[in-house]
């Protein structure tokens, strides 16, 4: 059975106690038994100077004492010389007091108790006896030999022999040795007392030992009531102090944990490829992206991070993080793989771990190009114009021309300007697409009123190359979306067929599909279409020309195609162009139903 705190503290309070009482009793008893003992013995003493002295002053006694000395006479030849001077000594004596005169020898001289016929057996050998030797005096308890009786001996030298005196060990001398009880009843009260202390000091302290166990325990970690469950002691504003401060740590764990979520829950989301390492390049944590990455970077298969320090692919980083400088603790490369460009970054924290990032910029490096590219193309486009129209208006005002030369110039100059505002026009509208879509407002589009308005709008040019125009089943059809990024869907779609599909053109616009989110369209023509179909993968791409000559003399900025690819991407359609069976070109694409 497993104690409580209480029942240890109050059990080690009881043994230490009740060894301490014990001790004092011991001692007491032992110093008041002694204290008995040496009253006992200055009494016999005093009863052996009495015989002592009477015996002095027997001269009959000395001389028989001195004869034996000198002479060597025996014992029983001169106990005759002092027996009776002896029993007159006796008789002042206490009547149970047994006394003996033993000489230097062990030989005994003279016994008030026992006949001289018992007592032949030498003394010289009694504890009582040796002790007097040794130090004069002498006392012990033992059972006679002579009569089987237990005395209380107490011997003193005297010159030439011992006087040895002793009372009977009996119920009188044992009640006199014994120490006075009140010493030990005042002991046993005062052991009662202090247990009960115990008990209740245990008690108290145990009570809050209890409350903390309970809490320390508890797997939920209730809050406790401290201002009423401790007690009112040091212990109790322990326990209190405790509880507040794990109250305290308890929420500052809430926060750290919550922090810690997002923050995982963000290195999981996030589109970088993440890596934690620890000091002696051990792992500690990375998101799914990064194995992805490594595994697109690595010629073989890797699921452990750890690749990296044995990878060639990773020369530069690991060279970095063998020899860093004290005060580097950024480093950031590229690394082109399997189509693929990525960017690594090495962040270096002050306790020594560091971050690997891997980001993939293909698509940035792509869209790098792209604009290099269309920087190029617009460079090129803009020359053409830019150099006519400086061409013309240098010839309008250096050469002497008549007015119809020089109106003629001036119209084709004009002419240029129109081409170079398109230019602009289309290449600020595809920017602003790709940079800034969310400045484009979206609302509900009727597309049968669009294109009515898109058709008077053209009405002129198609007038003048017998373009008819045909609508199919758009009644009641809205888009959300932006009125003037879908009417310039149908502008550049309608235009091309002027520009490039011929005279007496036939465009036919049919919503010819529906599911619960999108339109599908269909921009038809009936003219020459486009030679081979190698050309249709690429005449959505900014500047490509199918004809390079044709396509001069007829106008454009060479963005239409571009744009319309890119407004019908921006309302989360698609669209794919294909040559028609019967001659022209025709155009799938989708738009999203308006939401209301």
């Amino acid at each position: 059975m497993r104690l409580s705190y209480k029942q240890k503290l109050a059990l080690y309070f009881f043994i230490v106690f009740s060894l301490f009482t014990i001790g004092i009793v011991i001692f007491e008893q032992s110093r008041e038994k002694k204290f008995h003992t040496e009253a006992l013995e200055e009494k016999l003493d005093a009863y052996t100077e009495i015989v002592s002295a009477s015996l002095k002053k027997n001269h009959t006694f000395q001389s028989s004492i001195d004869s034996l000395e000198t002479n060597r006479w025996s014992v029983n030849a001169i106990k005759s010389n002092y027996v009776q001077s002896i029993d007159s000594v006796v008789d002042l004596l206490p009547a149970n007091l047994r006394m003996t005169i033993i000489d230097r020898q062990g030989n005994v001289l003279y016994d008030n108790i026992i006949e001289d016929n018992a007592l032949s057996e030498n003394h010289a050998e009694r504890p009582e006896i040796i002790k007097a030797k040794e130090t004069g005096r002498g006392s012990h308890i033992r059972v006679s030999s002579s009569n089987n009786q237990k005395y209380l001996y107490y011997a003193k030298q005297n010159n030439d022999f011992f006087i040895r005196v002793a009372f009977p060990y009996d119920v009188q001398i044992q009640d006199f040795l014994k120490s006075d009880n009140l010493f030990l009843y005042f002991i046993i009260v005062l052991f009662i007392v202090t247990l009960l202390l115990i008990n209740y000091v245990a008690d108290r302290f145990g009570k809050s030992i209890k409350k903390l166990k309970e809490f320390a325990l508890s797997d939920e970690h209730k809050v406790i009531n401290y201002q009423i469950e401790f007690p009112e002691d040091e212990l109790g504003v322990i326990g209190r102090k405790i509880i507040e401060n794990y109250e305290q740590l308890r929420e500052r764990q809430k926060e750290i944990t919550l922090e810690r979520e997002k923050l995982l829950l963000h290195v999981h989301s996030s589109g970088e490829g993440l890596c934690f390492f620890s000091k002696d390049k051990t792992v500690g944590f990375y998101n799914g992206l990064f194995i992805q990455y490594l595994n697109t970077i690595t010629d073989e298969s890797a699921s452990d991070p750890a690749i990296i320090f044995t990878d060639v692919s990773f020369k530069k980083i690991v060279e970095f993080l063998s020899g860093t400088p004290q005060n580097e603790k950024y480093f950031a490369t590229q690394i082109s793989r399997h189509g693929k460009d990525f960017n690594l970054q090495v962040n270096i924290f002050e306790d020594g771990s560091f971050e690997l990032i891997i980001n993939d910029i293909t698509r940035q490096e792509k869209t790098r190009l792209l604009k290099q590219e269309m920087t190029s193309n617009i460079a090129h486009e803009l020359r053409t114009p830019v150099t006519s129209i400086r061409g013309y208006l240098e010839i309008a005002l250096e050469q002497s021309l008549n007015e119809k030369k020089t109106r003629d110039f001036l119209t084709k100059a004009y002419k240029q300007t129109v081409v170079l505002s398109e230019l602009i026009q289309d290449t600020s509208l595809i920017t602003k697409m790709e940079e800034a879509p969310t400045s484009f407002k979206q609302e509900t589009v009727y597309i049968e009123e669009l294109l009515v308005s898109l058709k008077n709008d053209l009405e002129k040019p198609l007038t003048e190359k017998n373009i008819h125009f045909e609508l199919k089943n758009i009644h009641d059809v809205t888009i959300y979306g932006n009125r003037n990024l879908i009417y310039s869907i149908f502008r550049n779609l309608t235009d091309n067929v002027i520009r490039y599909a011929g005279a007496d053109v036939n465009i036919t616009v049919n919503k010819y599909n529906e599911d619960i989110k999108f339109y599908y369209f269909s921009y038809a023509d009936t003219g020459v279409g486009i030679p081979g179909d190698n050309h249709l993968n690429r005449i959505f791409e900014r500047f490509y020309r199918v004809n390079e000559g044709r396509t001069r003399d007829t106008g454009g900025s060479g963005l239409g195609l571009s744009i319309v690819k890119n407004a019908i991407l921006f309302h989360k359609g698609t669209i794919l162009a294909k040559n028609r069976t019967g001659g022209g070109l025709e155009f799938l694409f989708k738009l999203p139903k308006d939401k209301s």
